[in-house]
């Protein structure tokens, strides 16, 4: 009994902690522009804007609402607290998806379950663009260069179940974003939380992302020779650096709720919803509804930026095929988003687990 009482305690007291670990980082940030937001919008004010492009084609077809349904490899991503809930010794994908203007976005990913202490995870994500000539007022046709644009994230995540209700994770990632002969770095962390909560078959997540330091390019290009006196005399030519400004990791505390509505042998109804704050803009919400048939075949349709003022985002759909063999499972999913004006992205995922 004593032990039941401590145990409960000691939920209560992580859940309070991690409540605090939560919202009091985000609530420093987001109070420095607190002032503008009703009158400014911060769009485009943060650096690896990489970061916000979710990972995975279940989650896309969702419209990205994630957060308390990240139980699969891709809680790497949307909940690192998820990881620690994957059945079998580990996961594995690979996430292609053919983004916005021609661009490239992949995505992939592995973890082990390591015994009584948790569960690892390792990811990598890429984002690039085509090459295109380097042009100048001196030679419109081109110079005979190239130039092209890519970011890439690495991470190292661990998640743990306190609890058979209660899982946490924590993910730590070193950004780069090269532009040309350009270089930005930094680092960031996620912290998540999964609760189940009292009422039946409702899922609580969690999470911040990418709290971390901020971004500023450096490189040749920014060198040139500068004449101080701009006149005649002993010095006309002195080595000098545009300097550029730092910029704020694209910060966002989310709050997911799910709710299993249906679940047996032939049929399964999900619906999740995330509230998103970021650091870049207003609050909105993200949607979703799936649908399984016999655990093998899901259709899903979600609605994204719901409230997001100005946005091009908004219905997405997608579909799963779920195939269980000897000693491993493969996912195969699908995921299409609209963008309005911008078209459309397609993401396509491939997961095995072992």
């Amino acid at each position: 009994m004593n032990t039941m009482i401590s145990e409960k305690r000691t939920m209560r007291n992580t859940i309070i902690l991690l409540a605090c670990a939560l919202l009091f980082p985000a609530n420093s940030v987001f109070a420095q522009g607190e002032q503008d937001v009703s009158s400014i919008n911060r769009a485009g004010t943060t650096a690896a804007q990489i970061l916000k492009i979710g990972a995975g084609a279940r989650a896309t077809g969702l419209g990205g609402a994630y957060t308390a349904i990240a139980t699969d490899i891709t809680s790497i991503y949307w909940n690192p607290a998820g990881l620690a809930r994957s059945n079998g010794s580990g996961e594995a994908i690979f996430n292609h998806a053919e983004w916005l203007a021609e661009t490239d976005y992949d995505f992939a990913a592995f973890s082990l379950r390591l015994p009584t202490l948790g569960t690892v995870g390792l990811s990598i994500t890429s984002f690039r663009t085509p090459d295109d000539p380097v042009r100048t007022i001196q030679a419109p046709e081109g110079t005979g260069q190239t130039w092209n644009m890519n970011s890439i994230s690495a991470g190292i995540t661990y998640s743990r179940n306190l609890t058979d209700k209660f899982s946490i994770g924590f993910t730590g990632k070193f950004v780069q974003e090269r532009l040309f002969n350009l270089t930005a770095r930094g680092g960031a962390f996620d912290i998540g939380i999964l609760y189940d909560t009292p009422l039946e078959n409702v899922t609580l997540g969690a999470t911040i992302t990418n709290f971390g330091t901020k971004m500023r390019l450096e490189g040749r290009d920014l060198f040139f020779n500068n004449d101080p006196f701009n006149e005649d005399g002993s010095v006309d030519a002195v080595a000098a650096e545009y300097r550029t400004d730092d910029f704020e990791m694209p910060l966002n505390l989310k709050f997911g709720l799910a709710w299993q509505a249906v679940k047996n042998d032939q049929y399964e109804v999900l619906a999740t919803v995330d509230a998103n704050q970021p650091n870049d803009n207003i609050e909105y919400l993200n949607s979703g509804v799936e649908v399984g048939i016999k655990r093998t075949v899901f259709l899903r349709a979600g609605f994204k930026a719901l409230g997001l003022e100005n946005s091009e985002q908004g219905a997405t759909f997608g579909v799963g095929i779920n195939y269980d063999t000897i000693g491993g499972n493969f996912k195969f999913d699908f995921g299409w988003a609209d963008y309005g004006i911008l078209k459309n992205v397609k993401f396509v995922s491939f997961i095995v687990k072992y």
